[in-house]
């Protein structure tokens, strides 16, 4: 299975197609997070009905900057990750929606226990297959992946602690734009991109083992 991931698209829509064009055929694309900025529902619907025709399979979370309503209207465009497990062969790719609780008070955000349940429902469901791959939009705490430009980590503890129980084979997250990278927690392989809207992704080919690309 080849999957591309893109994350932090901000109204960027075009830029997911851009990506595509440069990583070639993909099986999945998951998209993880933040469609819009503080965009409505129709918005984000218009993207994913223009994406939806780029791939044979578009899976989708909200971000903190999408809104409820938006997360709502995944779930009704059938593309919906948050809280959800959807299993490709013997691949599992589990996803959460949102973001903890930060001082910014953006549209879509709850208690970072919530968060990462939403992240524990998803594995659940995909906790047979022999690969699983973890799509939240923010990113656990305390790696290359959560650091603001003041050092700062400022990513999930939450979600940290799942990873550490689970882990999973792969953790695909954004959020944090300036902390492009990627890190380990345990045997868990964690990988922010960076935002697509700045020509970001990451491709993952899943065969007898598990290999990751970030763009160069």
């Amino acid at each position: 299975m080849r999957l591309a991931y893109v994350v932090d698209v901000h109204d960027c829509f075009d830029a997911v197609p851009r990506a595509l064009a440069e990583t070639g055929p993909v099986d999945v694309l998951v998209v993880g997070g933040d469609i819009t900025t503080v965009g409505t529902p129709d918005d984000a619907e218009r993207a994913i009905e223009s994406w939806r025709m780029l791939v044979p399979r578009l899976l989708v979370v909200a971000g903190n900057m999408d809104s409820p309503a938006i997360d709502a209207r995944l779930v009704e465009l059938g593309v919906s990750l948050d809280g959800r497990g959807v299993v490709v062969g013997d691949i599992g790719i589990a996803g959460a929606s949102a973001a903890p609780h930060s001082p910014l008070h953006t549209p879509h955000e709850l208690p970072d226990r919530d968060f990462a349940a939403r992240a524990a429902a998803g594995l659940e469901e995909v906790k047979a297959c022999r690969i699983r791959i973890l799509c939240p939009h923010a990113p656990p705490h305390g790696t290359a992946c959560d650091r603001l430009r003041s050092g700062e980590h400022v990513g999930s503890p939450s979600l940290r602690a799942l990873v550490e129980r689970e882990q999973p084979d792969l953790v695909l997250c954004g959020h944090i734009h300036e902390s492009r990278g990627e890190d380990l927690i345990g045997a868990s392989r964690i990988a922010n991109p960076g935002p697509v809207a700045a020509g970001h992704y990451a491709i993952v080919e899943v065969g007898e083992t598990v290999r990751l690309r970030l763009d160069a």
